[in-house]
């Protein structure tokens, strides 16, 4: 690239060239524009959204001043308000956005804004069912972890248990057909908390994840009740087939099934969505599974030789 050059020492007049040259580039990498399309969701607000629905979630937690049953009723229905303004409005840009549409027609739009509306009220009703099975993770939490000593330790300070109350919410969106904001909401757990579960995942009751970090469950995993897994498991894929015209083959499953009462320790690989992890079933440390194992099985690597200097 031609060096530009400084007028009378003020590299702010560089400024104005510097703008053009980015401004040729969006012509010539047209695949990373988004231009004279509608808006997509804004991230910063999905944000904002995850956090009052934590409140909501877990009244009383987050909360700086006291929560009791004499403001509870006024202060919950604030939040539902709040959320369902801006939920409603992020979910139809999601489905304009992601549609393709090109600057939506006024009566286009009014059609998307509906439907928003109609998707977050659905998500509201499903509240009670999300708390309920939320419960049953934090139960599940205290059960499988002695360091545990109460719910509040879990709601407080576990990674995995963050990551988990978000991937419900994203599958619950996940399931009404939201397009987008789901995998938004997963990521934003994913750099959070180190632990990558993709919304698609149909997980079960009493998850728990001890430690958390590194943890991927992909897609199109299936994973039972009462299950644990520890730091560093991968519920991957073991291929990515392509069809004729050498695209990725995208509704197949691609990842493992995990059934009840399995306990995966940290930085096993399991990869492959043939594989079937029979119920109650241990995998033990840093094993790479690509084959179904039995249910009541226990997978350990053999004993390596340590060697003393």
């Amino acid at each position: 690239m031609q060096k530009i050059p400084v007028v009378n020492n003020d590299v702010h007049s560089l400024l104005p060239e510097l703008t053009w040259l980015v401004f040729e580039s969006y012509a010539d990498t047209t695949t990373v524009n988004r231009l004279d399309r509608c808006p997509l969701p804004n991230k910063e607000a999905i944000v904002e959204i995850l956090y009052d629905l934590n409140e909501i979630l877990f009244p009383g937690y987050r909360r700086a001043d006291p929560l009791n049953t004499s403001n509870l009723l006024y202060y919950v229905g604030n939040l539902i308000d709040r959320i369902f303004d801006s939920l409603s409005v992020q979910i139809a840009r999601a489905l304009c956005g992601c549609g393709g549409v090109k600057y939506c027609e006024p009566e286009k739009r009014l059609e998307y804004e509906k439907v928003g509306e109609e998707l977050a009220i659905e998500l509201f009703k499903r509240i009670p069912s999300i708390r309920a099975i939320l419960a049953k993770d934090a139960e599940a939490a205290i059960k499988g972890d002695p360091a545990c000593k109460s719910t509040d330790e879990v709601i407080f300070c576990y990674p995995g248990f963050d990551a988990i109350v978000v991937y419900r919410i994203a599958r619950t969106l996940w399931e009404l057909g939201v397009p987008l904001i789901p995998r938004i909401m997963t990521e934003i757990a994913h750099s959070r908390t180190g632990v990558d579960i993709h919304p698609g995942a149909k997980i079960g009751e009493y998850f728990f994840i001890d430690h958390g970090t590194g943890v991927v469950i992909g897609e199109t995993c299936e994973i039972g009740d009462w299950v644990k897994l520890y730091q560093g498991v991968t519920l991957g894929a073991l291929s990515f087939p392509k069809d004729e015209r050498g695209e990725l083959v995208r509704d197949k499953k691609r990842h493992p099934t995990l059934e009840d009462n399995v306990v995966v320790y940290a930085n096993a690989t399991i990869l492959g969505g043939d594989v079937v992890v029979g119920h109650d079933s241990v995998i033990g440390s840093s094993v790479w599974i690509t084959k179904s194992v039995a249910p009541n099985s226990t997978v350990v690597i053999e004993r390596p030789k340590l060697v003393v200097r």
